[in-house]
Parts: C-alpha cells; structure tokens; sequence
C-alpha cells in the first residue's frame, strides 16, 4: 500500500459512500458466516462430526475476525474520529494477517479433506481420512501456531502514526503505520510468502481437479443405476462439482486480483481513495462470498440424505457424491 495521505481520502465526499460500502461487506460477510455456522451446528446435532464439517466451522469463525478487523481498518482509512494507539494498531493488523493466512490454509486443508474423503476406494487414503477425523484439531493448532509465527512481525513494526515526517515508517492508515524493511529483508519476506502461497493453491488445484476426475467417474457409473426420473434432474454429483469448482475458483481469482491491486497501489507514492476501495472490497471478497456457497451446499446436503432416508437406500453407497462427508 502507497503512502496514506488523509487529505487525499478521509475529507472527500465519497469516502463516506466507501465507508457504508466497506461496513456493509463486513456486516454481510460476518452475518453470512454466523449463518453459517449455524447451519454446521443443526447438521451436527443430528450426525457425527466429519473432518469437513470442523473445518468449515473453522473457517467461518476466522473469517468472522477477518471481516470484523477488516471494518476497523476501514474506518480508520476512510476517516476515523478517534486516533488508535500502539495497541490497537497492533491488535488490529497482527489479527488480519494472521487470519488472512489462516483462510488460505484452511481452504487449502478442507479441499484435502474432501479429496481424501472422495477416494473410498483406496485403502490407505481411507484409513487418513478415519485419523484425520480424530486429529483435525491438532492440524488447526498447527496451522494457528505456524501462522501466529510468521505474522508475529506485526505485532513488533506496527505503530501509531507519530507527528513527525520520517522515511523509517509507512503511514498505512490515518493512525497507523508500519517499520519500514531493508530491501533484503522486504525481498527474503516477500519470497518465502509468495512460495508459501502458492504451494497451498498448488495443492488446492490439485484436489479440486482430483475431485472433478472422482465425481465425474462416478457419474458415468452411476447413470446405469438411476432411474429416468432422476436423470431429468441435476445430479447431487454435479451440484458437488459445481460447489468445489466455484469455491476453488473464486479464491484464486480474488487472491490473485488482491495480489494485482496489492502490487499497483505499492507502486504508488500517494494512496488512491478508489484503489484502497477496490483492495478492501477484494480483501473481503472470498470471505463474504463463500459462506453463501457452503450454506448453499449444506442446504442440499441435508435433503439429499432426507431423500435417501426416505426412499430406504444405504447412506453408504451415496457418500462418494458428498462433498461435505
């Protein structure tokens, strides 16, 4: 992010439209989630938990946080009416980017799960799927402890904007500001965050695409055994496909599309009041838009099974279409 400049975003008429846009994704966003984990709660009352289904609730609850630090730096961008402090500074940044990189991980570890889960037919990839049951709660303690590390630089270069004009810090917001790095440092940071980043969109594309192939497979298996009635209707497998494909999708293209505006806006000396609209709003994109997938899923999830409850058929022969299972 260029250099803030609050006389070139906090005092302009429309940064007061910016500001209700900002609260309203953020109010969506955390709405959605909470929905969201309800919706895991009420199947989980009625069903034993499956790895998906903690880390989806995982999810939903970091990216809840995410969204609710993410309206506190908007504010602060687009005009705040009281000055943070160190510790709010702190607080509030080391909370986004530690969130931020617990969503990738997580997305990337629930499309593993449900690639893991989809392949029954292999012995050995079924007996991780019965541990992963058992210890998907030491993956997230793993996960929170790795990224609490690497994001542990916040909490030491973040600070409140002093009265005087320095080049050793970056004003990011009206109150906050950042230590600046040594080239070195910046790049050895820099490096070691993009091949981290897309390791983890490495292996999401993998299972996604692993999964597409599984599915696929078992359509065409499967289109002998149904009936004509069913077959005029979407398949529980093609709305699994769609679910795991628009998911993965939608991800990559607003990480790389942060990552765009990211890289343009750094290029900038002064901060472009549409710009930091534009990053904020793709900032939230995932974590407001996908909660709506997964309830949409679940949603289907539930009656699928309701229907096969009720037409007496053995759960087990349709799990391989679940993509929460």
């Amino acid at each position: 992010m260029g250099a803030f400049d609050c006389d070139n975003v906090c005092h302009l008429p429309g940064s007061i439209f910016w500001r209700k846009e900002i609260n309203f994704s953020v109010g969506t966003g955390a709405s959605a989630n909470t929905t969201l984990l309800f919706h895991v709660h009420a199947f989980l009352s009625e069903h034993r938990p499956k790895p998906t289904d903690l880390t989806i609730s995982h999810l939903a609850l970091i990216h809840i946080v995410m969204l609710v630090a993410m309206g506190f730096i908007g504010a602060d961008i687009f005009g705040s009416q009281t000055a943070w402090d160190d510790i709010k500074c702190k607080s509030v940044f080391y909370l986004n980017r530690l969130t931020r990189g617990l969503s990738i991980c997580t997305t990337c570890l629930l499309s593993v799960f449900q690639a893991v889960t989809l392949h029954l037919r292999n012995s050995c990839l079924a007996k991780f799927k019965l541990k992963s049951s058992n210890h998907n709660l030491r993956c997230f303690l793993l996960l929170w402890l790795f990224n609490m590390s690497i994001s542990s630089r916040y909490l030491v270069s973040t600070i409140a904007t002093p009265n005087v004009t320095s080049d050793s810090f970056l004003v990011i917001t009206e109150s906050c500001s950042l230590w600046t790095l040594s080239y070195f440092l910046r790049y050895i940071y820099f490096s070691l965050a993009t091949f981290w980043d897309v390791s983890l969109m490495g292996f999401m594309a993998v299972s996604s695409g692993y999964m597409v192939t599984v599915l696929y497979r078992h359509k065409r298996q499967s289109q002998h055994l149904h009936s004509t009635n069913l077959l005029m209707k979407a398949s529980p497998e093609e709305r699994a496909t769609e679910s795991i494909l628009l998911l993965m999708s939608f991800f990559v293209v607003m990480y790389f599309l942060d990552c765009m505006i990211t890289s343009f806006s750094g290029m900038l000396r002064k901060s472009n009041p549409a710009l930091l609209f534009a990053q904020m709003l793709v900032g939230n994109g995932y974590a407001t838009i996908s909660p709506f997938v997964l309830i949409r899923t679940n949603k289907r999830r539930i009656k699928f099974l309701k229907f096969i409850k009720g037409e007496g058929r053995e759960m087990s022969n349709y799990l391989v279409i679940d993509s929460f299972s």
